[in-house]
């Protein structure tokens, strides 16, 4: 109980920080204690749906601007997160745990290869189904590895639509809301969830979600992108080391 605390208020640290869903960080921790991937990916996901909505809420008054892709991308990643069950009952631990790396790799690419900061005139507008295209493919993807998508869609939003980092996280949190859901409810359903520990780890994210996003708001964004890549870099590294 004890560890699965204290995983959660690190793993709420680093998603109110990077915007990210926190199962980059949750899933490795969680199968280097014993955990089986399927086992992870359900805690992971429960752990999501708290942190994300109390970090979007704390989000929300320094990103208002980019809620309205959000809410068109987030009904995608809803739509495709209830894929999430079928997904895990069919596909096993194994592969599961190659797409997580495969993702991570490209994210690392992709991070590394875009700029910490953009003026908003730059930004790029994209039609309504694209986007919505976008959060399906993502949602499906990602709550069946136990992310949020915010690690996949973070790189997108970046290096094709031309998003302020820091603001692309922000609405990687919020899009990992919808996604989140999707796949707690896909699990539930599918016999899945384990409900005592997710929501045990996702109670004490909480905390952590508070103070992660305390500290993002007050660094700059070059700073800001190193640490987004030595984060990537270190859970690539662990999952890599972990499957060989």
């Amino acid at each position: 109980m004890i560890e699965l605390l204290l995983f959660g208020t690190m793993t709420g640290f680093i998603s109110g920080f990077f915007g990210v869903g926190g199962g980059m960080v949750l899933v490795p921790m969680l199968l280097f204690t014993g955990f089986v991937m399927k086992e992870a990916v359900a805690i992971s996901i429960m752990q999501m749906v708290f942190s994300s909505i109390y970090g979007s809420f704390l989000n929300s008054k320094k990103a208002k601007d980019v809620l309205k892709d959000g809410l068109i991308i987030g009904i995608g990643g809803f739509f495709g997160g209830l894929q999430s069950g079928y997904i895990i009952t069919n596909v096993s631990n194994e592969v599961l745990q190659y797409i997580f790396i495969a993702i991570l790799f490209y994210s690392i690419v992709s991070i590394f290869k875009s700029p910490a900061q953009i003026h908003e005139d730059e930004k790029k507008s994209s039609n309504k189904l694209f986007l919505f295209i976008v959060g399906a493919l993502i949602g499906a993807i990602a709550m069946s590895i136990g992310v949020g998508g915010s690690i996949l869609l973070t790189p997108l939003l970046v290096r094709f639509l031309n998003y302020d980092l820091k603001k692309a996280t922000s609405l990687g949190l919020f899009f990992v809301i919808f996604s989140s859901v999707a796949g707690f409810t896909s699990l539930s359903l599918s016999n899945q969830m384990l409900f005592q520990e997710g929501a045990t780890v996702g109670i004490a994210s909480l905390i952590g979600v508070y103070f992660g996003i305390k500290l993002k708001n007050s660094i700059k964004s070059t700073s800001y992108k190193k640490y987004i890549l030595i984060l990537y870099l270190v859970i690539f590294i662990s999952m890599v080391y972990k499957v060989v």
